[in-house]
């Protein structure tokens, strides 16, 4: 897609650092990246209420939600996923301008998709979360019914069975979630975010 050339980029008569400064605290993405049933919303969730406890402004940017409306125009074919993430990026990168902690739960299954939305949103206010956990336990847990679909073949594309998922290189955090439970994956992101003083 070629980028219109009459275009004029209008700065904002107020800065992020003053929206961060008004809500007194920083504002960055936690990108929660993993297979279907893997945890991500239920962590991305449970974290955002302790956020919210603290004061700390903050939104969750869940994969189904946002393909119920912004992106309902995008199939589940490569090309589709990596606009979808791209879009997710560019949202997420004004939440960020916004003052505003962003928490997004996508599958986002492609490395390259990953770097490209860290790209977007600037590398200090990306901090990457790999949910991980064991294919057979996410279907075994299904709560939507989608692996067994996938395996019917009523599903194509579906990540994990026919089409692959990246596992992130170098992560800022792994969570286990066949070995963690929801309250403990959140004291670790929480105590990440403590050390590194973004809360």
């Amino acid at each position: 897609m070629s980028k219109p050339h009459n275009l004029t980029w209008h700065d904002s008569s107020i800065k992020k650092e003053d929206r961060q400064k008004q809500n007194n605290h920083s504002s960055f993405v936690l990108w929660f990246t993993g297979l279907s049933g893997s945890g991500k919303s239920t962590i991305a969730n449970a974290l955002a209420k302790e956020l919210y406890d603290r004061n700390i402004r903050n939104y969750v940017l869940d994969g189904d939600n946002i393909r119920n409306g912004l992106n309902r125009d995008l199939s589940f074919s490569d090309e589709d996923r990596t606009e979808n993430i791209r879009r997710i990026s560019e949202v997420s990168k004004l939440f960020v301008d916004n003052g505003t902690v962003v928490l997004t739960a996508f599958i986002s299954p492609f490395i390259q998709d990953r770097e490209k939305a860290k790209a977007i949103v600037s590398e200090e206010e990306f901090i990457e979360i790999f949910v991980s956990c064991p294919i057979e336990e996410c279907e075994k847990r299904d709560p939507k019914g989608l692996y067994d679909k996938a395996r019917k073949g009523e599903i194509p594309d579906f990540t994990g069975i026919d089409s692959p998922y990246e596992e992130p290189v170098s992560s800022a955090l792994t969570i286990h979630t066949n070995e963690q439970s929801v309250t403990e994956s959140v004291e670790v992101i929480l105590n990440y975010l403590k050390n590194r003083k973004l809360i």
